[in-house]
This record gives structure tokens, C-alpha cells and sequence, in this order.
């Protein structure tokens, strides 16, 4: 079970201001792809799970996840999670062509394969998806996710943590924020699911 605190910002300042604040901190950045399947008889969607394959900083890496049921409540989010590393150019090959994720030789897609009957070169569709900044920060004992994430119709602005304490994490965050002035929300929607309705929350 993946549990993240997530808040929102406003707008491309807050980002800028927050990104500033922690720069002291910074530890990555990360280009991200992320795209989106689906069985094609929706047979991932109908059952409230994702399929995703994620390429970091111009193919370099592909990490292919399976994320079910997920829950956002508060700004903080549950989800079942399942992740593995993938060849780049096996997963470059599935986006081309994704019915070949119907026969590439991985843990996660067998899941998918059996637990979701996704079957054949015939049963995988592409939805799409969108790119993301990830500025990471190693701050307080916390593993900060500043995003900057563009949409064919927009740019979402959001902080994330995974904590196991999630409750204690979000404190210090909006405590954090709130001394510095800066306007946030919790999230009330995955960005797939932003992805999906077409439109910023």
C-alpha cells in the first residue's frame, strides 16, 4: 500500500516560491512520460485499477506500475501498488504497438494478465498521458515530490510524500506553508484522473 500526502499549489508562482525555499535540499530532478493502458474491453477501469508505464529523463528508465483502488481522502492518498523496472526499449515498443504488452515477459504484466484477463496482442489499448517535473527534496526527515505537471489543457502544481505517518507529514508540510505565505489545497484527484476528465480540478 502506497500512502502519499498530497497538496496542491495555486499556480506556477507558489511553485516557483516553494522550489525556492527547499532548493538548499534539492537531491533530483526527474523528466517523467507517463502513459496510460487498458484492457480493451476496459477491463483495468471497470475495476478501478491503472496501467502504467513511466520513462524518466528521455528514456532512460521505464518503470511499468499496476495501482488499484485507490483512495483520496484530506490530501492523502491509498493506493494498491505494484512496480518493476522495464527494458526502455521493450516499453518504447508497448507504446508503439501496445498490444505487445499482451507478451512481454514481466511480473506486473502477468498480474495483469491473469488477475484482469487481459489477453493477446489484441487486448491492450493506449489512453494517452502527460509529462511531469519531479523536483525531489531530501527536507526534515522527508522525501518531498515537487511536480510540475502538463496536461494537453493545462499545468497542475503539487507536493507529494510518501510517509508512514502520513498524518504527521501533512502537518509539517502545511505548517511549512503556511509560515512562508503560500496558498495550497489537498488534492482531491489523482492526475490520471485529471488526465482522464479533460479538465483542471
Amino acid at each position: 500500500m502506497e500512502v502519499e500526502v498530497k497538496l496542491r499549489l495555486p499556480n506556477a508562482d507558489s511553485h516557483r516560491r516553494v522550489t525556492a525555499l527547499l532548493a538548499p535540499f534539492h537531491a533530483a530532478t526527474h523528466r517523467q512520460r507517463n502513459l496510460f493502458f487498458d484492457g480493451a474491453d476496459s477491463e483495468l477501469s471497470s475495476k478501478r485499477a491503472v496501467l502504467r508505464l513511466r520513462f524518466y529523463n528521455d528514456d532512460e528508465r521505464c518503470v511499468v506500475s499496476l495501482k488499484a483502488k485507490a483512495v483520496l481522502v484530506d490530501g492523502v492518498s491509498r493506493v494498491e501498488e505494484d512496480e518493476e523496472d522495464l527494458n526502455p526499449r521493450v516499453g518504447l515498443d508497448c507504446v508503439a504497438e501496445p498490444g505487445k504488452l499482451g507478451v512481454v515477459e514481466s511480473r506486473v504484466l502477468e498480474r495483469v494478465r491473469n488477475e484482469f484477463g487481459v489477453k493477446g496482442e489484441k487486448g491492450f489499448v493506449g489512453l494517452g498521458g502527460f509529462g511531469n517535473i519531479r523536483s525531489v527534496y531530501e527536507w526534515k526527515g522527508l522525501k518531498l515530490e515537487v511536480d510540475e505537471t502538463s496536461f494537453d489543457f493545462g499545468t497542475l502544481y503539487e507536493i507529494e510524500c510518501e510517509s508512514a505517518d502520513p498524518d504527521e507529514a501533512k502537518r509539517v508540510l502545511e505548517e511549512f506553508l503556511k509560515e512562508n505565505g503560500i496558498d495550497y489545497s489537498y488534492s482531491l484527484m489523482s492526475k490520471f484522473a485529471i488526465f482522464r476528465s479533460g479538465k483542471l480540478p
